[in-house]
């Protein structure tokens, strides 16, 4: 209330010339049946006096009964209750709005009263014609003001089917490019419809004969409109520039279009009526020039060149602006303005031509500007600027005000702004003086001004605080100030804390029947009040008598299955508000057996009884029960359920729930309904077993309540529209004979609505243009009356193949993985449908790099914008690509574009095909590496960096550089144990690629084993050397032994049969040999040891030479070592089975 007191103060002090704030538009028709109210309001200190002019000569308002004047305003209302025509008060209004500072004007305001004059009386002859000849139906609608709208309808009301054979002009007239026997009617009927008085002329029908002929003879086209090769045609800048070129000829010709010179702008041009009609819709200059129709057939081809020329009202460049200033200084007024031809320029000042008026020393007018040098106090006066030529004129007013006062303060005093930490802020200071005043911040009432860093000080004198601090806060002070004074405000800001939910609710799932806490603590600024909220899915949340609050949480307890839902704690202070939430999931509580239950413990209540229905209404009944029994747990709610006998007898459905203290409640009932009823009841454990149910009631009918939803219209083929709806719910019928009333029309064209009933759920509309929008309703209707009317819904007819390409395709900015594309897109006409991308479809076709295959695969990649450029991104360095574009409606692509090829940029390598380390010797390691798969340039090379690696800390960073056939390397380890990590990457003339990261395995402490190169790693020889001397040894002992006899001791008692009882080893094992038969093992022991006892023993004393039992041929050696052998085996693991002596005897 300060401010506005402030501000009305200062305004009343300020004196101002009039300003015009309202007027009504310069040409101006009224509807002859209602009262004519012209007007005109203007602004001013004084309040401005008002003055009218008619055809240039003063108005005596107050002489004319009929004519009045608004009270502070200067609008004109004229009544014709006391008789009189309008059509007397047609004419050329200007209003004059002046005070002791000047005069402002307004345009000159034609009036005219809108006609609708009926259509002469004639007699029309019927039409007779040739089939296949071409015909025109004459309108001729009488002039009416504005010009009536026409089109052409049948007895039916039904409009007259258009297309490429038969169309309506321009003028109204009906075109038939040919006629057909089918065309033989009695009312063709053209029609007239009048905008201001809402009402529609007839003419009277034209009759139709068709002479049929059995061959129907083939024509070239001629024009039928307009006629001959060339026209002209003017329009001016701004408006709508429409051509027409309708054909005659046999077949029915097709019309396209040119510009000489150059191509139509498609973005532009719009073509009508199946190409008859181009249309511009914001004329421009440059759409002046040469448009060409070429009508064609099968016989031949004929042209029409139309030559449009486009003039231009006046229209601003520099429009003129208020000017406030101070004694003794300068300014200027200018008023610029163009148009074909180039517009004069005239001022006026105070409504009066400059040059008629009394001389200013301190003025100077010089040709669309006026200058003021150092103005004096009395020289305030409102001028116009008048910019006309023949098309038209522009009228502009603009004061100067001269004036001295001191910078006053607009603003309240004292303001407290207040701003949450790191947030923005503005803190106001409106002001005004003249000479205008300078404007400045201080902060704390020192420095020298604050403006720059995290401050900005606005033009209006407002200061932005970004991201505003602690050491922020604090009192600021705005001065404005001119050479009459200064004037000062001040402004306290503080610096608050957010607020913030440190402990938030938390998503919970819960047995029905439990208790629930939902918590919501908060850290707020202690100077800032709260006021914290529950919102239940997205609505408030009614606490009722069960839910519990407190400051930091709600608990609801006993909860059911409409507790389950989204909890909202919204926090909120005076300047800003948080929110965090949680979702409550109810679970079904799993119920003990009745076995187990204790008589004492709490159960499920007992169903209600004895329901009753009483007050009965046309939508509604009062239902009564008494409880059941509670069970030990008290009833908190109730659950009414019905069931309706008609569309799904036997299905109960919830119906409506209420407090568990009331037995008796109102249900709202749907019309036209046989209901029943029962009720549960429901406890913290669980719901009842159902009542019995209540006696039926039938509600009485009514017409829907509900429109009809989801309701759409789109096309399924190219010339047809489905409009389809969701069907009411059997519960929303209210009626017997439910059906559904369609209706449809073109949008942005005057017609008719279409009107079709059907009891289904959608309806096709055919023979539509392609993808043009209509307005669609529904509305359901039973019988008992119609329901509410849908609101209009735009649908859309079907979609064709975009008929045209994009251009001019072109790239840009080469790089090496994207390109910059270009196009001349196509008419939005041509689409034939929903726009959804350019897209574009490009391969790989090559690579630059010698010796080098790739896939060629083809790519898309869409651009969803309808100008004319994209970028294309992810692409291969290096490479040749092809490309080309296509537009996408909703359904189908266009035709290709031209195609462009273009080469990439040489980009960085990818990593190295492979990268292995190997450790041949202890000392080095060996690298190895494979060339990159995607080399993306010519490599010139290879970087190899490494350091050593001991845990977390690094070593110096080494850097080694290879030529681009070098794919090995060596490294001396300094060190045996010392570890590596390598980082690898190829070169391009672009630079280093992607590396390839590689760490020394823990092999540095023994040779690696190469599989590859075993027969050459020294242990692998020394092996090798050592089985060879083994053998060697091994012969030679073999050699003693025969040359010295081989004796062997096998028994010391040779008489002795061999004992056939098994001998039972210490070990528990049991052994089939004597103990003897180990004598020979020691003794060959012995033997080897060079202690050889009974030396000169043979096993020739055992038999005859070389003929006895046991041969020298190693029959006896060999049964023992199988034996024994056997033994080791059986698991008589002795330490003489390993011994490297049992070895080699046994070798021998």
């Amino acid at each position: 209330m300060c401010f506005l007191e402030i501000t009305a103060k200062i305004q009343q002090e300020l004196k101002q010339p009039p300003t015009i704030v309202k007027q009504s538009v310069k040409d101006y028709i009224v509807d002859p049946r209602d009262n004519i109210i012209i007007e005109c309001e203007a602004k001013g200190n004084p309040v401005p006096t008002f003055l009218w002019r008619r055809n240039g000569k003063f108005f005596n308002v107050g002489k004319d009964p009929r004519v009045s004047m608004r009270k502070r305003s200067g609008t004109l209302e004229i009544g014709f209750r006391s008789g009189g025509r309008p059509e007397e008060y047609e004419g050329e209004y200007q209003c004059f709005a002046s005070n002791d500072f000047g005069t402002a004007i307004s345009n000159k305001i034609l009036l005219r009263v809108s006609k609708s004059p009926l259509w002469p009386k004639e007699v029309l002859e019927p039409v007779v014609v040739q089939e296949g000849s071409p015909l025109v139906l004459t309108c001729n609608p009488p002039p009416g003001l504005p010009p009536p709208n026409t089109f052409w309808m049948n007895s039916a009301m039904t409009t007259i089917n258009q297309d490429e054979r038969v169309s309506m002009g321009l003028n109204g007239d009906l075109y038939f490019s040919n006629v057909l026997a089918k065309d033989s009617s009695t009312d063709y009927s053209c029609n007239a419809r009048f905008l201001f008085t809402h009402t529609i002329q007839q003419k009277n029908p034209f009759t139709l004969k068709v002479l049929t002929t059995r061959n129907l003879p083939e024509t070239a086209p001629t024009f039928l409109s307009p006629t001959g090769l060339a026209s002209d045609k003017m329009v001016l800048r701004g408006q709508q520039l429409l051509l027409e070129c309708i054909a005659a000829g046999l077949p029915t010709p097709t019309i396209k279009w040119f510009k000489k010179g150059g191509d139509l702008p498609t973005n532009k041009v719009k073509l009508d009526n199946c190409n008859k009609t181009l249309q511009i819709v914001n004329v421009s200059e440059e759409d002046s020039g040469d448009y060409i129709c070429m009508a064609n057939n099968k016989i031949g081809s004929i042209r029409h060149t139309i030559a449009v020329q486009v003039k231009a009202a006046p229209y601003w460049l520099d429009k003129p602006s208020n000017l406030v200033l101070a004694p003794d200084e300068s300014g200027r007024l200018v008023c610029r303005a163009n148009g074909i031809p180039k517009p004069f320029i005239q001022w006026l000042v105070n409504g009066e031509p400059i040059k008629s008026s009394l001389p200013n020393p301190s003025r100077e007018e010089d040709g669309d500007t006026i200058i003021f040098r150092r103005v004096q106090i009395g020289s305030s006066a409102v001028y116009q600027c008048n910019a006309s030529n023949e098309h038209g004129y522009l009228l502009a007013n603009a004061f100067v005000n001269v004036l001295d006062m001191v910078p006053r303060m607009l603003g309240p005093k004292n303001m407290v702004i207040k701003v949450i930490k790191s947030n923005r802020t503005f803190l106001d200071c409106p002001y005004f003086g003249s000479p205008v005043p300078t404007l400045r911040w201080f902060k704390n009432g020192q420095g020298s001004g604050l403006d720059g860093g995290h401050y900005r000080v606005y033009q209006n004198g407002s200061l932005e605080i970004k991201g505003a601090l602690a050491e922020d806060q604090g009192i600021y002070t705005c001065v404005a100030s001119n050479i009459l004074g200064h004037a000062e405000n001040v402004v306290r800001l503080e610096v608050k804390d957010p607020t913030q939910i440190v402990r938030a609710p938390e998503h919970t799932s819960a047995n029905r029947g439990t208790s629930v806490r939902f918590n919501c603590r908060v850290q707020n600024d202690p100077t800032l009040p709260i006021t914290v909220t529950w919102l239940k899915d997205e609505q408030l949340l009614n606490y009722g008598w069960r839910i519990k609050k407190d400051e930091e949480s709600i608990t609801i307890p006993n909860i059911h299955e409409g507790d389950q839902g989204t909890y909202t704690c919204l926090v909120k202070t005076e300047i800003e508000q948080v929110s965090a939430s949680a979702r409550l999931t109810v679970l079904e509580e799993e119920t003990k057996s009745p076995s187990n239950r204790s008589p004492m413990l709490a159960d499920r209540p007992e169903p209600p009884k004895d329901l009753e229905l009483s007050d009965p209404l046309e939508r509604s009944v009062q239902l009564t029960w008494v409880p059941g029994d509670d069970n030990n747990s008290p009833i908190t709610e109730f659950l009414v359920q019905f069931e309706e006998d008609q569309w799904e007898a036997g299905k109960w459905r919830n119906l409506s729930r209420h407090p568990g203290n009331l037995n008796s409640v109102v249900l709202e009932l749907s019309p036209f309904v046989n209901y029943q009823f029962r009720v549960i009841a429901i406890n913290a454990v669980g719901e009842s077993r159902p009542s019995r149910p209540s006696s039926r009631y039938r509600t009485s009918g009514a017409p829907p309540d509900v429109v009809p939803e989801d309701i759409k219209g789109w096309g399924t083929k190219k010339n047809n529209m489905e409009i389809s709806w969701r069907p009411l719910s059997n519960m929303q019928r209210n009626g017997p004979n439910l059906h559904y009333v369609v209706r449809w029309r073109r949008r942005f064209v005057e017609e008719h609505w279409n009107e079709f009933s059907t009891s289904s759920t959608k309806h096709m509309v055919h023979n539509t243009e392609i993808y043009v929008p209509y307005e669609i309703k529904v509305q359901a209707i039973n019988d008992f009356g119609p329901g509410p009317e849908s609101s209009v819904v735009v649908g859309f007819s079907g979609e064709d193949y975009p008929s045209a390409p994009p251009t001019n395709l072109r790239v840009s900015k080469i790089d090496s993985n994207k390109v910059n594309v270009h196009w001349d897109p196509v008419n939005s006409s041509s689409i034939n449908g929903e726009f959804k991308e350019y897209r574009a479809y490009y391969r790989r076709e090559s690579t630059l790099v010698k010796g080098m295959r790739v896939n060629k695969e083809k790519k898309t990649k869409g651009f969803f914008t309808s100008s004319g450029s994209g970028i294309l991104t992810d692409l291969v360095p290096f490479s040749q690509y092809s490309m080309y574009l296509v537009v996408v409606n909703s359904q189908y692509e266009g035709p290709y574009s031209n195609t462009v090829e273009f080469q990439t940029k040489e980009g960085v390598p990818a990593a190295p095909k492979f990268f292995r380390i190997f450790q041949r010797t202890t000392d080095s390691l060996h690298l190895s590496w494979g060339p990159p798969l995607e080399p993306n340039g010519n490599v010139i090379g290879y970087t190899l960096e490494y350091h050593t690696v001991n845990r977390t800390r690094t070593g110096k960073r080494e850097v080694k550089s290879f030529l681009p056939n070098e794919t090995e390397f060596t490294l001396q380890l300094p060190e045996r144990f010392i570890r590596y990590k390598f980082y690898l990457s190829a070169r391009t003339q672009v630079g280093s690629g992607e590396v390839y990261a590689e760490e020394s395995p823990h092999f540095t402490n023994e040779a690696y084993k190469d599989p590859s190169s075993i027969a050459m790693q020294g242990w692998f020889i020394g092996l090798m050397c050592a089985i060879a001397l083994l053998v060697l040894i091994l012969l030679i002992v073999c050699f003693i032994k025969r040359s010295r006899g081989g004796k062997y001791p096998v028994r010391d008692k040779k008489d002795l049969p061999l004992d056939a009882v098994d001998q039972k080893d210490q070990d528990g094992s049991f052994d089939y040999h004597s103990d003897e038969d180990n004598k020979p093992l020691q003794g060959s022991q012995t033997s080897l040891d060079g202690n050889i006892k009974e030396s000169d023993d043979s096993l020739v004393d055992y038999g005859e030479g070389g003929d006895g039992q046991f041969n020298e041929d190693g029959s006896f050696i060999g049964q023992y070592t199988v034996k024994k052998d056997k033994e080791e085996t059986e698991g008589n693991e002795s330490s003489e089975a390993t011994s490297p002596v049992n070895a080699i005897y046994s070798l021998a």
